[in-house]
C-alpha cells in the first residue's frame, strides 16, 4: 500500500505527541466533511499511539467505521529507517 497513491478522498493522520483526543476529533470532523477513508499512521514510538487511536475511534463511532487494512513495515523518514504502522479505516454508510 502506497499512502500517496490514494484517492483525494483519503486523509492521512500522522500520530505524534498531541493528545489522542485531538486526533479523534480530527478524524470525526474529517468523516463529517465527506472523507470516506482515513489512514492512521504511526512511526517508531507512535506505533502504539496509532493503535490506541484506532481503538478510541472504534469505541466512539462503533459500527459506523470498518477496519480495511493494517500495514506494518519500515521506511526512510528524515534520513533514518523507521518502523511504521498504517491502519486504514473506512466510514460505513
Amino acid at each position: 500500500m502506497v499512502i500517496s497513491m490514494y484517492a483525494p478522498n483519503v486523509k492521512v493522520i500522522d500520530v505524534g505527541r498531541k493528545p489522542l483526543d485531538d486526533y479523534v476529533f480530527d478524524a470525526i470532523i474529517s468523516f463529517r466533511e465527506g472523507v470516506n477513508d482515513i489512514i492512521i499512521k504511526g512511526r517508531g514510538d507512535g506505533i502504539s499511539r496509532a493503535v490506541d487511536l484506532y481503538w478510541r475511534l472504534k469505541d466512539r463511532l462503533g459500527d459506523s467505521i470498518e477496519l480495511v487494512n493494517v500495514e506494518i513495515g519500515s521506511e526512510r523518514f528524515k534520513g533514518r529507517k523507521r518502523s511504521y504502522i498504517a491502519i486504514h479505516v473506512r466510514r460505513r454508510y
